[in-house]
């Protein structure tokens, strides 16, 4: 996506501005990589904190553009006053993406010789594992156009508008310095019909510069709807590419998923070769898009759910009680009345957890064509762990004078043809090009 275009749905601008059986391995190994965002040109990255009807959503910007030709337009389903607005820190999306992104572990096999094998062969089992004071209504009869309200948070100056036509509302914003690209009157209709609003933002520059920021800050909106959704129509006007989203939903319930199109656990807990250690990120990049064509480009990856209390393995600590807030995360100081009746035993936690926060991770990438809907989730009460977890198994390589250790040497060529195997399957690489680097 390149500066000066539409970008988004939700999120972020408008420019201006084999799945394989698991083997038997138990969550744990050792941490070795992660595929973070930083694999993608431009992955938009979404926090939304859900508990009951309420909302908080976080947006980072990755506006590569000129400051002053930045903006952003957000459908939301109500009127949003100054104290529901406010710029959360920079590293906030960064921590989620750290924690949550598919890793690569590693094993290391023990001396066949001093265990009962075969068994030593197999793996570990699994283990079961609105606000205050009203702005002064502005109208524009001609255009439909409504100004519902008109504040300032932070460096952004913002308005909410409300419109009864989508040719009056694109007439606004480009009258008022927003420079909507072509395609923008169809896409704004729908949200119209729905009678939602438009949150804009644009950057105060002055404000800004005494920020001392290099780059925006995320932007974080809280409001009360039963609509559990994202808009990221308006992020596909200008799209010459697949665009890549990753939302982090934060609930105190469960597992999350989308409702109008599929969600799919990413092809995960998969045996693959030693070098791929120095190639994860295009061995992940290459693994995605084969999944994703595999589902005919139109489905939400899942690529880590879990409770944030705790990780296994930890790619990044958990988040702690004060990030989590900083996350929109509203309701970790809520305690039921007859929780506060009944005595509890005095349990000492290191200060980084935080009970009761359910993380899920969704990867979507999408095109106008194949995500004709804005994305609709729900909460589920499924607290099941998963995490997208590709595994290195070293060979023990020490003296096995025995005969379990004789048969473990012999099994090694058909284990070492089985991850090659599993590789191609995964990315769709060239067999004999990897069996040329597994034996360099």
């Amino acid at each position: 996506m390149k500066p000066h275009q539409f970008i988004i749905s939700l999120l972020l601008t408008i420019t201006v501005a084999i799945s394989f059986a698991p083997p038997a391995w138990a969550f744990c190994g050792f941490y070795v990589a992660k595929a973070d965002t930083k694999l993608y040109n431009k992955a938009s990255q979404v926090a939304i904190a859900r508990s009951g009807a309420r909302t908080v959503l976080t947006m980072a910007n990755d506006y590569q553009g000129e400051v002053k030709d930045f903006a952003v337009v957000v459908p939301v389903p109500t009127v949003l006053q100054k104290d529901q607005v406010r710029v959360a820190p920079p590293k906030i999306l960064e921590r989620l993406d750290a924690f949550s992104a598919p890793r690569l572990v590693e094993y290391f096999d023990s001396n066949p010789c001093a265990q009962n094998y075969p068994e030593a062969l197999e793996a570990l089992p699994v283990p079961a594992p609105r606000s205050t004071g009203a702005a002064r209504r502005e109208r524009n009869d001609s255009l439909g156009v409504t100004v519902e309200a008109r504040f300032n948070v932070g460096e952004y100056d913002i308005v909410i508008l409300s419109a009864k036509e989508s040719g009056g509302l694109e007439t606004w914003l480009n009258r008022n310095g927003y420079k909507i690209p072509r395609g923008a009157k169809q896409l704004l209709q729908p949200y119209i019909r729905q009678r939602m609003k438009f949150f804009v933002a644009k950057v105060n520059l002055d404000k800004f510069e005494a920020t001392g920021y290099q780059f925006l800050r995320p932007l974080q909106i809280s409001y009360q709807s039963p609509k559990f959704m994202l808009p990221i129509r308006l992020g596909m006007i200008n799209a010459t590419t697949e665009q890549d989203l990753i939302v982090y939903i934060l609930s105190p319930k469960g597992q999350a998923e989308v409702t109008n199109y599929r969600t799919v656990k990413i092809p995960s807990d998969a045996n693959i070769p030693l070098f791929v250690k120095q190639e994860f990120g295009s061995f992940y990049k290459s693994m995605f898009q084969t999944a994703y064509t595999r589902e005919d480009k139109k489905v939400a990856f899942l690529e880590y759910t879990w409770d944030m209390s705790n990780c296994d393995p930890c790619s990044a600590d958990p988040l702690n009680r004060e990030e989590l807030k900083e996350a929109g995360v509203f309701w970790l100081d809520n305690v039921s009345p007859e929780n506060r009746l009944v005595p509890r035993p005095r349990v000492v936690r290191p200060p980084i957890l935080s009970d009761n926060v359910f993380i899920t991770r969704l990867h979507v990438r999408y095109t106008r064509n194949k995500f004709p809907e804005d994305l609709m989730f729900q909460e589920t009460s499924n607290r099941e762990s998963f995490q997208g977890r590709y595994i290195l198994q070293h060979p023990f390589t020490g003296e096995m004078n025995c005969e379990m250790g004789r048969q473990y040497k012999q099994s090694l060529p058909k284990r070492y043809e089985r991850e090659a195997q599993t590789l191609a399957k995964l990315t769709n690489w060239n067999i004999q090009e990897i069996r040329n680097k597994m034996k360099g």
